[in-house]
């Protein structure tokens, strides 16, 4: 253990970018007009930078003829299409505020961020899979059904006055995209260059929804200065150039997907490809031969998906260098061969959230591969992190597992319109609280060992899932493993593996516990164990362990000591 304190900042000869994310956009475009900009593979659309500005230009012009103001939210309620990008770039343009809607929210989600973000319009794709948003809205809208397009007066949404549907297919009260776009002819590019040069890079420009495990989600209000420069850093590090050409599978509502993914792209002029509407392993793997892409982005499950896809042999991934996986714990098995039979040599790990633009850590292509499958890397420029005793809010000494905090350029303006959750999130000196336990060696790379919510503690041992986790991830016949605490009357809390195995494997908890005497310390060997073919998850890939402690605590028939309260 190091008497250093656990704090670092990111130091860098690369300055910030002091730009909307606009002026970006147009100064990428004025350095490679006639390389590829957008590739959306399931709606055989292709642009270059010039091509794609025409359209977001149009899109901007469109919206303002709508009258949708600086200020206004602006939700966006689809899967992967080009037109997610350009709704993007086009309300930054105008300075709306883009509200991103989960494609996985239901009617009560739906309503709840539409209203509590006041947005005055809503972009949404007609259907996603077997869910037909069109009726969900008009369930929770039936004015739409007898007034005209930009004139809705809704009961229960009553700020929202236009839904834009994407493609061509007329419904009531709605404008058609197509609609849309024909509106610019009433706004000049003039009147659009005056509009665009009203905004300034510290507006807000993004709210992103963090879906908390109790209570309303939160709105992440994010600037142009926030998301603009953590995409600029997050390809940098990557060593993205113009020739670049990035899959990005992950969902665009996400920051992984519209900020890293988008505008990381956007500031380095490098070619954006969306494989298919939602992830789809066999789509991920033929875009990234077809398109000869340089880069792919998942979060673990999705490069697991990968490589167990049945005919993953048979693809050329030879093009591909580099990459990121994020979004949630990354298993250093999984790790090795995403670099090993993926070709992926160069990729690396971020660790961020979604109130830090989001990526606050990063691997760097010249860390040792023990580096970047040990740890989630080093500090990102012009950021600064330290890691507090939770119970004292002292900094620790480097190797001392605490909680996370984050301050710099990136950290979120606050939650929308709810000033006592911000306040709980950012103290006094602006140190953004993550909620995540991580230690930090001699030489600042960082490890996250789990969340403060998540950490067992078993007869006043901590546990860390995550150490658990990695240690079965040993076992050969163990595909995925997520650990979580549930009640023990006796201990406060027990420790329960969920493990999937792999195809055609079969394993019992005694084999499990076998394979872990010996190696880990008694106390940190699962007393509970169940064998799944899936674990519940998020739109974007999070395994959600409170889901899974709630469906153990009954099958475990363990409510009654659940409801024992502990100080």
């Amino acid at each position: 253990m190091s008497a250093t304190p656990s704090y670092v900042s990111g130091a860098s000869a690369v300055p910030l970018l002091g730009l909307t994310i606009g002026e970006a956009f147009d100064r990428t475009v004025a350095r490679f007009p006639e390389r590829e900009a957008l590739v959306s593979r399931h709606q055989g659309l292709r642009y270059t930078w010039a091509s794609l500005r025409e359209a977001v230009d149009l899109c901007a012009r469109g919206l303002m003829a709508l009258g949708v103001a600086k200020g206004d939210r602006v939700g966006i309620w689809s899967p992967n299409r080009a037109e997610w990008a350009i709704t993007q770039f086009a309300a930054a343009k105008i300075g709306a505020i883009l509200v991103n809607v989960n494609p996985a929210y239901r009617l009560h989600e739906l309503e709840y961020a539409l209203n509590q973000s006041t947005c005055a319009a809503l972009v949404l794709s007609p259907s996603f899979r077997a869910t037909s948003y069109l009726a969900m809205l008009e369930s929770l809208c039936p004015e739409l059904a007898r007034c005209s397009p930009g004139q809705l007066d809704s009961h229960r949404l009553p700020s929202l006055h236009h839904v834009i549907v994407l493609g061509e297919v007329a419904v009531p009260g709605a404008w058609t995209w197509g609609q849309v776009l024909a509106q610019a002819e009433a706004v000049s590019p003039a009147d659009l260059a005056a509009r665009q040069a009203e905004q300034d890079f510290d507006d807000p420009v993004n709210i992103q929804y963090t879906s908390g495990t109790t209570g309303s989600p939160k709105g992440a209000t994010l600037s142009h200065h926030n998301i603009l420069n953590n995409g600029f850093f997050v390809a940098e590090l990557q060593g993205f150039t113009e020739r670049d050409r990035l899959c990005v599978p992950v969902p665009l509502y996400h920051c992984f997907g519209c900020v890293m993914g988008n505008l990381g792209c956007v500031t380095h002029g490098a070619c954006i490809v969306y494989p298919s509407e939602a992830f789809e392993p066999g789509a991920v793997l033929e875009a990234c031969e077809a398109e000869r892409c340089t880069a792919l982005y998942g979060v673990p499950t999705m490069f697991i998906a990968e490589l167990e896809h049945a005919d993953f042999d048979g693809f050329d991934l030879s093009s591909l260098r580099t990459g990121m996986m994020a979004g949630s714990p990354c298993p250093v098995q999984v790790m090795r061969q995403v670099i090993e039979r993926m070709h992926m040599r160069e990729v690396e790990i971020a660790y961020g959230m979604t109130e830090t633009s989001p990526v606050s850590f990063q691997t760097r292509l010249d860390d040792p591969i023990e580096r970047r499958v040990g740890t989630v890397g080093q500090i990102h420029p012009h950021v600064e992190v330290k890691i507090v005793d939770p119970a004292s809010g002292h900094t620790v000494p480097r190797g001392v597992a605490g909680e996370l905090l984050t301050r710099g350029y990136s950290v979120m303006l606050g939650y929308w319109a709810n000033e006592a959750a911000s306040r709980e999130a950012i103290d006094a000196a602006r140190w953004m609280h993550t909620g995540d336990l991580a230690t930090m060696d001699d030489a600042g790379y960082v490890n996250i060992v789990g969340r403060l919510k998540d950490m067992v503690i078993r007869g006043g041992e901590n546990v860390y899932p995550r150490e658990v986790e990695e240690f079965l991830y040993t076992h050969p016949k163990v595909a995925d493993v997520q650990v979580i605490g549930v009640p023990d009357a006796k201990y406060g809390e027990e420790i329960m593996a969920w493990v999937r195995l792999r195809a055609g494997e079969s394993a019992t908890a005694d084999d499990m516990i076998a394979h872990c005497r010996g190696q880990i310390a008694t106390f940190k060997i699962p007393r509970y164990w169940k064998f799944v073919d899936a674990f519940p998850m998020t739109v974007t890939g999070k395994v959600q362990k409170f889901i899974m402690r709630q469906q153990a605590i009954e099958e475990l028939h363990l409510e009654d000591v659940a409801r024992i309260r502990t100080a």
